[in-house]
């Protein structure tokens, strides 16, 4: 069995984390990929007209992605990473744990954020991956270099 490294990233920060991170533990990487790319509009959070502030205002919201992971089997442990919104992970996110069947694999949520921590994101990630152990996970804030990285990933896995 393999590691799967997947992220979400609107600006880049978080692509940047999850491909020093798969490289660092020798993982594959997966990008969730929008259907409907983020503009900078879109993700002002400050604006309650945004399309970022509309999504998380909807629990139900699930905004489409272009893909999916083709051989989730191959692999038990999964890292998800993301931007923290609203002190959860972003609805994209959702859509990709409820698009694969992820029972018996450790999820381990990491996220990138200018001012808050992991919030409920892993309690609701839990939710959403029945069957999987979810972690409580990390904030990978900074630039953290690949034998912290790999320290972290292999004190839990």
């Amino acid at each position: 069995m393999s590691t799967l490294v997947a992220y979400f990233s609107a600006t880049g920060t978080t692509a940047r984390v999850a491909k020093n991170l798969a490289d660092a533990i020798g993982a594959d990487l997966f990008e969730i990929v929008p259907g409907q790319p983020y503009s900078a509009a879109d993700l002002d959070w400050r604006d309650k007209n945004s399309r970022s502030t509309h999504e998380m205002d909807d629990e139900a919201c699930r905004p489409a992605i272009v893909g999916g992971v083709e051989n989730m089997a191959a692999y038990d442990t999964v890292f998800v990473g993301f931007p923290i919104w609203w002190y959860v992970e972003p609805r994209i996110v959702d859509t990709f744990l409820e698009a694969h069947d992820l029972a018996g694999k450790t999820i381990v949520p990491f996220a990138t954020s200018g001012s808050s921590g992991l919030g409920k994101a892993p309690q609701r990630m839990e939710t959403l991956a029945p069957g999987a152990t979810v972690l409580e996970g990390r904030m990978l804030n900074g630039n953290p270099d690949a034998e912290e990285l790999r320290a972290w990933a292999e004190s839990i896995c």
